[in-house]
């Protein structure tokens, strides 16, 4: 008799890929927001292998484009935002922003 739907694990928990938006606020000529869009995108493509990961899109968002953007976050470019949330600036660290994706599975 063959076996309908996907082969599974037993006992592992399956849920569907949550979506996460992740904006990188800088500027243009920002050498930080180089560094900080770089380490975003080497996170992204190591979790995009991880079973679980939730899906990320990555949207970035100048200062200069935005007067609001400027206004708020012109004293701490590069601005990583997860979901709308602040969650570092100027530096960001790699370790940190893996788990805090991988908590929003």
């Amino acid at each position: 008799m063959p076996l309908s739907g996907p082969i599974r694990s037993p006992g592992r928990v399956y849920t569907d890929r949550v979506d996460v938006a992740l904006t990188l606020v800088g500027k243009p000529g920002c050498h930080l927001c180089d560094d900080a869009r770089a380490v975003v995108r080497q996170v992204l493509a190591e979790l995009a292998d991880v079973p679980g990961a939730p899906s990320v899109s990555l949207a970035e968002a100048s200062i200069l484009d935005d007067a609001e953007l400027h206004e708020r976050f012109v004293e701490e470019i590069p601005v990583v935002l997860i979901d709308g949330r602040v969650h570092t600036y100027w530096r960001v660290e790699p370790d940190r922003l893996r788990r805090a994706l991988l908590e929003r599975a």
